[in-house]
């Protein structure tokens, strides 16, 4: 008879299962503002989010027509580290009066008011 090891099979419990898909999801709100360019937004959405141009673009365009843009989704940790990359980008070098960063805020996907 050949001595033949089995390798155990880990199955996660159900327990952990509905813990996972219970995590809640949040999105990372990109808001307007009069001091920062298209140029400004695109650069910043494509070193921090790593967007292609042409989407980063139409981010852009979105949160200077509607005020606001979502810019990604994720869970809360991931959210609040956008969000804090975004405030912190610094002021538009193209524009004299940008003071500094834009404004982004997290909300719960259930949520989808800004105010």
């Amino acid at each position: 008879m050949e001595n033949t090891a089995v390798s155990p099979v880990v199955v996660p419990s159900t327990r952990d299962v509905e813990h996972i898909d219970r995590e809640p999801l949040f999105h990372v709100v990109l808001l307007d503002d009069d001091e920062h360019t298209y140029d400004y937004v695109i650069e910043m959405l494509e070193k921090l989010f790593l967007l292609p141009a042409s989407v980063a673009f139409q981010h852009a365009v979105e949160v200077d027509t509607t005020g606001r843009t979502i810019v990604i989704t994720c869970e809360r940790p991931q959210a609040e580290f956008g969000r804090d990359q975004i405030q912190a980008y610094g002021a538009d070098p193209r524009m004299p009066k940008s003071k500094g960063s834009m404004s982004a805020v997290i909300i719960p996907v259930s949520n989808t008011d800004v105010g």
